[in-house]
């Protein structure tokens, strides 16, 4: 067995795929499949990837705040975060990462995030400010590219099934192997 890398709340497996593609065992723990809040942590996980959904922490979200289900939707970073603390109590743990809009609510809840970017800072050619909370390497920024495209335009004809949101939340290629590079 090689090493497990849980991305939870991975909707797609893409920001896992260069940890996958690279033989580690990889455990997409997502609905409809597998619910984080009922998940029970194996022994020996080395790494683990955060997605949780953020639809009710963005701020592009168009409701009032009172509006929101805060309560809610922090039953899943809760458990996400109980996630984390079961492997790193363990002991096996080598990094984390939870992913959320940086300028959503999310800080309200979380903090400060350790690192913040844009897909174009590592040669994906649209913007979405992204931030990162947990314990890890972080991934080497590039130059961005000269042309920046609203996010969801060029994406191969599989990812256009999915509505806006969707697509919207998919992890970047580019990002994804250089946080996997940092992070091996």
């Amino acid at each position: 067995m090689g090493k497990i890398i849980l991305d939870l709340c991975g909707g797609t497996g893409a920001w896992s795929k260069p940890y996958l593609e690279a033989g580690y065992d990889v455990q997409n723990i997502t609905l409809p499949d597998y619910d984080v809040r009922t998940y029970k942590v194996p022994e020996n996980v080395y790494g683990i990837l955060a997605g949780p959904p953020c639809t009710i922490f963005s701020k592009a979200r168009p409701m009032i705040s009172r509006d929101r289900n805060f309560a809610g939707a922090m039953t899943i970073v809760e458990a996400c975060l109980k996630i984390i603390w079961a492997a790193r109590i363990s002991g096996s743990l080598q990094f984390w990462a939870l992913e959320n809009p940086a300028t959503g609510y999310s800080r309200q809840f979380l903090g400060h995030p350790c690192f913040v970017f844009q897909p174009v800072e590592f040669g994906d050619p649209w913007t979405k400010m992204t931030a990162l909370w947990g314990y890890f390497h972080r991934p080497r920024k590039i130059h961005p590219v000269k042309k920046i495209r609203r996010i969801g335009s060029g994406y191969p004809q599989k990812v256009n099934q999915f509505k806006d949101s969707t697509r919207r939340s998919i992890t970047p290629a580019n990002f994804a192997k250089a946080f996997f590079k940092a992070n091996p």
